[in-house]
């Protein structure tokens, strides 16, 4: 006698999803929201908030509920979640991420596929204001949050909105991760910002900052991509992106800054894509480390 089997849909523990439109009009954005199933801390929750929602929401939780259940040996505490995405069934929306993700002003580049719409950039600041005036009280409305403990990640094209953040609201996070960050998008764009951040660094900053890039991110190819089709192709690309290289030069000049902690770290065996998961626990371990009053 065989026995029927009941399918019923794997959730992210404690994690709910939301469709929020911004103000002035427009799209809604897939916000979902972790909110640990315990007594919050005395000062509220630390937060993380990340870009490419739909990617790390996953990853994220499950990475924080494995190492948060031991502290001693982890060093890693509970804490909220909030990753920004998009009300696709995919991974990426890529032609939102485009205009979110990058720093004004912005260009226009041709559609992603035949017959589809042109790609814009350049809604950055639209986008940091969208979390700053609008995300963030909406998240303060469900949980409590301690406003000295928030984090921002984000990877490749949310690495550059990390660093463009910084740039422009520093004191919006305490702690910054840019996962191999596209620095050398539109001409390196994103220095005019940096110049503009260095010439008036806000007094009594405390902040850490940790960019990345994995090892086949370098000049080097993985090794399945040895000897393949677009092996050229790759090679030429390596020599404009040259993630590692500006992510390095791009720590060590924030790490002279004061009250500024910053640190540049290469993952073994990670290409631009792979190194995702990796840098998604890293953000974990930086936002939710255990605090120490």
């Amino acid at each position: 006698m065989s026995e029927r089997l009941i399918s019923t849909p794997a959730l992210i523990a404690d994690t709910t999803v939301h469709d929020l439109a911004p103000a002035h009009g427009g799209d809604p954005y897939r916000i979902f929201l972790h909110v640990p199933a315990k007594p919050e801390p005395p000062t509220g929750w630390p937060v993380l908030y990340m870009t490419d929602g739909n990617a790390v929401i996953g990853t994220a939780v499950d990475a924080m509920r494995a190492q948060a259940g031991y502290p001693l040996g982890t060093n890693v505490e509970d804490g909220v979640i909030v990753a920004i995405g998009y009300p696709v069934a995919g991974a990426y929306d890529p032609l939102r991420r485009s205009w979110d993700l990058g720093p004004p002003p912005g260009k226009t580049y041709p559609p992603f596929h035949d017959g589809g719409p042109e790609v814009r950039t350049g809604g950055a600041e639209e986008f940091l204001a969208f979390i700053e005036d609008e995300l963030k009280p909406w998240v303060a409305s469900r949980a409590r949050i301690d406003s000295d403990r928030q984090a921002l990640y984000g990877h490749s094209f949310g690495g550059l909105f990390a660093l463009y953040a910084l740039f422009t609201r520093p004191l919006a996070f305490q702690t910054w991760i840019a996962a191999s960050p596209a620095i050398y998008w539109e001409d390196r764009l994103i220095d005019r910002f940096l110049q503009t951040f260095e010439a008036a660094v806000p007094d009594g900053l405390r902040m850490q900052v940790i960019l990345s890039a994995g090892e086949y991110e370098t000049e080097k190819l993985a090794p399945f991509q040895i000897g393949a089709a677009d092996e050229a192709k790759r090679l030429e690309h390596k020599k404009l992106t040259r993630t590692d290289e500006f992510a390095r030069q791009m720590a060590e000049r924030l790490g002279t800054i004061p009250g500024l902690s910053a640190g540049f770290e290469l993952h073994a065996g990670e290409n631009h894509m792979s190194i995702l998961p990796v840098t998604v626990n890293r953000a974990v371990q930086a936002a939710f480390a255990v605090h120490h009053p």
